[in-house]
């Protein structure tokens, strides 16, 4: 029997609370699903579900509203997953400076240690933090959180506006909505591809997580630091031409080795991927902002292969440029 524990703390996000728990329950049910073939097959898979406080006592959600749960952590010696959802931020927007007790944190580290999933959407990603699973850990959180997570958590190795990573069973992802993303691919994980994509289809909810970059006020990352300003302007600047690290070094007027060694700290990027991201973030105003085809777009950002910009735009994007103006277009 497959057991998912919820973690349920004061001040969590009360849609994830239940939202993972309801969409945990549509798995439980019995269905039959056509597939792509026309073949009929029956899904169905019921893990048990448990929603747990440190002390099994009810907690106060973010609105300060009693929320009830099933159980206290000392009763669950064993779990195959843990989802930690987002928190309701303070006036700063930041989650509170002290999420979980000793308790909760031993027992997240005890978990881990037994090889259970342990997942964190949004600011949810904090508690992992705080029990210490994130050192030397690849992870993101929301957008508008990284520099907090760096901060707070400097042995962990975050990544700037990742939409999920999951870096040996330690699975983090951005955004308050990010619950999502993370529960079908717990599924997925448990479960298997067919039952998530049956899943997805029965809520209605998109299997494919979209980049954060879709959402990032555009300037929102280099306002907060001149040395990124000034390099995303000198990659800008350089219209229709190449750009390599040694020509963004030498226009910075810092070695290659300290150009990667301060993006690295800035944005967790190395200097090829913060151009590659700086033009393709350009590339999404252009797409939406003039009538130019793709391959004219990709050559004025200095791509000589119009093929090679439309890879790294659907990887980093996750869509191609024709969907990306599709999409916007339509907002």
């Amino acid at each position: 029997m497959t057991t998912i524990v919820i973690l349920s703390v004061n001040g969590a996000l009360p849609s994830a609370l239940m939202g993972i728990n309801d969409v945990m329950a549509l798995s439980g049910l019995s269905f039959v699903h056509k597939s792509e073939d026309n073949a009929l097959t029956k899904v169905e898979w019921n893990p048990t579900v448990i929603l747990a406080s440190h002390d099994g006592k009810p907690i106060r959600d973010g609105h300060g509203r009693t929320f009830e749960v099933d159980s206290d952590l000392n009763s669950i010696d064993h779990c195959d997953a843990i989802l930690v959802p987002g928190f309701i931020p303070n006036g700063e927007g930041c989650p509170p400076q002290t999420i979980t007790n000793s308790k909760t944190q031993s027992w997240l580290s005890a978990r881990h240690k037994q090889g259970s999933l342990i997942c964190g959407s949004c600011s949810g990603v904090f508690a992992l933090g705080e029990a210490g699973v994130l050192n030397n850990r690849r992870c993101t959180t929301t957008w508008w959180l990284h520099d907090e997570l760096k901060q707070r958590f400097p042995k962990a190795k975050a990544e700037w506006a990742s939409e999920l990573i999951d870096d040996n069973g330690i699975i983090t992802a951005g955004g308050p909505l990010s619950w999502v993303t993370i529960t079908l691919y717990i599924v997925k994980k448990l479960a298997g591809t067919e039952v998530a994509r049956v899943l997805a289809d029965f809520s209605v909810i998109d299997a494919i997580p979209k980049s954060q970059n879709l959402y990032v006020p555009e300037g929102y990352q280099t306002s907060r630091n001149p040395f990124l300003a000034k390099a995303e302007y000198a990659i800008r600047k350089a219209h229709y031409q190449m750009m390599s690290t040694k020509d963004l070094s030498k226009v910075m007027a810092v070695s290659e080795r300290t150009l990667n060694r301060r993006l690295k700290e800035l944005t967790g990027e190395t200097p090829k991927a913060f151009i590659d991201g700086v033009r393709i973030s350009h590339a999404c105003t252009l797409l939406v902002t003039t009538n130019k085809p793709v391959k004219e777009i990709a050559f004025s950002l200095g791509y000589s292969d119009d093929s090679v910009f439309r890879r790294l735009f659907k990887q980093k994007m996750k869509m191609t440029p024709s969907n990306y103006q599709q999409q916007r277009s339509h907002h």
